[in-house]
């Protein structure tokens, strides 16, 4: 009877552990019960539609496109300081989308660097945009500049990593510098990024979970995260945040698994990896990094630009992980971009 009643909680533990580790299946905007299609969207290769929102000058008559990857928790409608009048004025053609996952664009079951990378290319030559393009990263949606850098060099006129995430396990960072960097994120961010990188099986049911807190910035503990100008800029920034829709299709399609890609196994080592794809000085790459930054330690961006001395390399002083919600500093990184 022991035995028989041992058997039946084994099961049971086993069956609830599952239920708890295994996400739910996502909404796909589009589909029976799910989010309408409000967006333009193309419908890639694979099946999958990548939603998009266009800016500024028509791109037949642009003098440049820029495609932007936006962050973590944001989407193709994220704020942003540039007015229509400077595009207008400079020839710009600005190109925003939501990333696999977010907002309107398909969740991708396979989403990586390399997948992200493609999926810009991808929708530049579905929209026509010729065979170059400017990109430009925030935060989290480096990651998917760092992969046009590695496998889409070809069609890139130039790019910008503005406050670049970087992943802490890459092998080229000294350990002692990248524990520094590691330890001054928040204790429960550290914990969140270990078991994303180390059992990302798990992350769902972390993030979840009640028993202790995950990452910092979804439960809005700012002050730990954020520098004084970045909360200045919070303050008397106009508040756009459409949360329900940016993670409308599922907050493990969109976040989790952002987190996932960003810190878990890469295929390449941005640092060691990543060639000069402007030798003749034909185009640019910069990295912009807010010496106040609490998310991004300066010190690793600046120990990437140091290693990769074909990157130009931007510490702005006072400033912190929002700087391109800041208007002069916005038009800097449009200037040195698109003028080099």
């Amino acid at each position: 009877m022991f035995t028989q009643i041992a058997v039946v909680v084994a099961v049971g533990l086993l069956g609830w552990a599952y239920q708890a580790i295994r996400p739910p299946p996502p909404k796909i905007c589009g589909s029976p019960g799910g989010p309408p299609v409000t967006s333009p969207r193309v419908k890639l290769s694979d099946g999958r539609h990548l939603a998009y929102k266009e800016r500024g000058v028509p791109k037949e008559k642009a003098k440049y496109k820029i495609i932007v990857s936006h962050g973590f928790d944001s989407s193709k409608d994220m704020s942003s300081p540039i007015s229509d009048e400077l595009l207008e004025d400079k020839g710009i053609y600005f190109l925003t989308f939501d990333r696999a996952g977010y907002g309107e664009s398909d969740p991708h079951p396979k989403r990586s660097v390399k997948s992200e990378a493609y999926d810009i290319q991808e929708l530049a030559d579905k929209l026509q945009l010729g065979c170059k393009f400017y990109v430009i990263g925030i935060s989290r949606g480096a990651f998917s500049v760092w992969g046009c850098l590695k496998y889409i060099p070809q069609r890139l006129a130039g790019a910008s990593l503005v406050v670049p995430s970087v992943n802490y396990w890459w092998p080229s960072f000294p350990s002692t510098l990248a524990d520094e960097g590691f330890k001054r994120r928040p204790v429960q961010d550290q914990w969140t990024l270990r078991v994303a990188h180390y059992a990302p099986w798990l992350l769902y049911w972390y993030m979840t979970q009640k028993w202790f807190p995950s990452l910092s910035f979804l439960q809005r503990n700012f002050v730990d995260i954020f520098c004084p100008k970045d909360m200045e800029i919070l303050k008397n920034r106009r508040q756009n945040r459409n949360i329900g829709q940016i993670r409308q299709q599922g907050e493990y399609e969109s976040l989790y698994r952002d987190i996932m890609v960003g810190f878990g196994k890469w295929e390449f080592d941005p640092i060691t990896d990543l060639k000069n794809s402007f030798t003749e000085n034909e185009g640019s790459v910069h990295i912009w990094q807010g010496y106040e930054d609490r998310m991004i330690p300066f010190q690793l961006t600046r120990y990437i630009s140091e290693k990769l001395r074909w990157i130009q390399y931007h510490e702005v002083a006072d400033f912190g992980h929002l700087m391109m919600l800041d208007g002069t500093i916005c038009e800097a990184i449009l200037e040195a971009l698109l003028l080099h």
